[in-house]
C-alpha cells in the first residue's frame, strides 16, 4: 500500500509540474480569452490515461504501481479539472458567453473522446 501511496505522490507531483510548464507554454504561443492551454492539457491528459489503462491491461507485465503512477498520480497532476471549472466560472462572470459554452463542449467533447480514442488503441 505504501508503495501505491508513493507512486501516486510522486506522479501527482510530476504531473502537476509538467502541467504547468504545459500551460504556460502553451498560453504563450496561443494568447487568447480562450483557455487553450488547459483544455489542451486535459485533452492530452485524457488520452494518457485511456491508453495507461489499456497498455495496463493488454500487457500483464505493468506493474500495478505503475499504472497507479501514470493514472491516479501523473494525470490526477496533469490534468485540470478544478482549473476547468474555475475558468469557466470566470468566463460566465466576464459574460463571455460564446467562449464559455465553445470551451465547455470542446473540453467535454475532445476530453471524453481522446480518453476512449486512448484506451481503445491500446486495449487489444
Amino acid at each position: 500500500m505504501l508503495r501505491s501511496v508513493l507512486s501516486v505522490a510522486i506522479g501527482g507531483m510530476l504531473g502537476s509540474v509538467f502541467r504547468f510548464l504545459a500551460v504556460s507554454f502553451v498560453a504563450s504561443l496561443i494568447p487568447l480569452t480562450f483557455p487553450i492551454g488547459t483544455l489542451a492539457v486535459n485533452v492530452v491528459g485524457c488520452f494518457v490515461m485511456g491508453a495507461a489503462v489499456g497498455l495496463s491491461e493488454r500487457y500483464l507485465w505493468i506493474h500495478h504501481d505503475w499504472r497507479m503512477f501514470l493514472t491516479a498520480g501523473f494525470c490526477g497532476g496533469f490534468t485540470t479539472f478544478s482549473a476547468f471549472a474555475f475558468e469557466s466560472v470566470e468566463l460566465l462572470i466576464d459574460k463571455y458567453y460564446w467562449t464559455f459554452g465553445t470551451y465547455f463542449i470542446a473540453s467535454s467533447v475532445l476530453c471524453l473522446a481522446a480518453a476512449f480514442i486512448g484506451l481503445i488503441l491500446t486495449r487489444s
